[in-house]
């Protein structure tokens, strides 16, 4: 008598990729700007619907506002603002042009005795914004908010007056550099990636990396973050990691850390996706709105930053 038997079941689909469980979370949840933003990246999408997109947040003096950068909210321009708009032009191929230079009337026309950036305009206030971030009447200028900014427009051989100062400025923030916290170091980098004095550069990276390792502002070791300090008015879990330093295998970063340190630290950021296709946010959250929204670039960023690595993600 012949065997009989229930047919072979069908092999389970595959599961999606980490690039097709992100772009439903962005799908889900990101502002029109990412999601356009996805698109190019990932989706060979054109760069006109990001410049589109991004002149709904520009102000007529120039600059950006209406929480571009999430956790300043209100419709007033401020230069963390003009630094996330010079980003996204830089990202797209189109930080030049008359947009730029208005761009950088704005930051002259805020900019400190010294010729840097304040973090914060004092026409912040009257608006909602994140309770960490310090408004004063009469701010200094601070390598966090200069550093990006200067480093954009050199990248992109943009030429203005302004610019001269800042430059002056970011040198002599980077090369006194003592202490520091995560962020700053962040700002540093972005800074000595891009300046034409690459000598200069380097030296100035390879101290600061020394400074990085010594006090210990980078987790190399992701199975023990409570082995580091989290910096002084950052989140309990606001852990620093060797990608977040050298987003791009060719960052002056990079040098600080070994194949393994950050191999691990690639193997970890991959590991943090959520079961909804996002990345978490470790900095302190205070509202819903900018929650969300930093959210979804906290996800374009991991997802750029592992495939510069050569990390597949779909």
């Amino acid at each position: 008598m012949a065997e009989t038997g229930a047919s072979p079941l069908p092999p389970p689909p595959p599961a999606p990729s980490p690039l097709a469980r992100a772009e439903r979370f962005v799908w889900l949840t990101a502002r029109v700007l990412e999601q356009r933003l996805f698109a190019y990246h990932f989706r060979d999408g054109p760069a006109d619907p990001v410049e589109t997109a991004l002149d709904a947040y520009r102000n007529a003096d120039g600059g950006y506002g209406h929480a571009l950068e999430p956790d300043l909210r209100g419709p007033v321009s401020q230069p963390l603002h003009a630094a996330h708009a010079l980003g996204v032009l830089d990202a797209v191929g189109r930080c030049g042009g008359p947009r730029v230079e208005r761009v950088c009337r704005y930051l002259t026309s805020v900019s400190t005795a010294d010729g840097a950036l304040p973090a914060v305009h004092p026409s912040q206030r009257g608006h909602p914004a994140a309770p960490f971030v310090p408004i004063v009447d009469d701010p200094p200028g601070e390598l966090l908010a200069t550093g990006p900014v200067v480093g954009v427009l050199r990248r992109n051989d943009v030429w203005h007056a302004w610019l001269f100062r800042a430059t002056d400025f970011c040198w002599r923030a980077v090369e006194s550099l003592e202490r520091s916290h995560p962020y700053e170091v962040e700002a540093a980098v972005a800074f000595l990636d891009s300046v034409p004095d690459r000598t200069r550069a380097e030296a100035a990276a390879d101290r600061l990396g020394r400074l990085v390792r010594e006090q210990r502002l980078a987790v190399l070791d992701p199975d023990r973050p409570e082995a580091y300090p989290v910096a002084p008015g950052y989140a309990p879990r606001e852990h620093h990691f060797p990608y977040d330093y050298a987003r791009t295998p060719d960052s002056l970063a990079r040098a600080w850390f070994s194949d393994d340190e950050m191999d691990r630290s690639l193997d970890f950021l991959a590991a943090e996706q959520g079961r909804d296709g996002g990345w978490p946010v470790r900095w302190r959250q205070w509202a819903p709105a900018p929650a969300m929204e930093s959210r979804t670039l906290v996800t374009l960023s991991a997802l750029r930053t592992l495939r510069a690595y050569g990390r597949a993600v779909g």
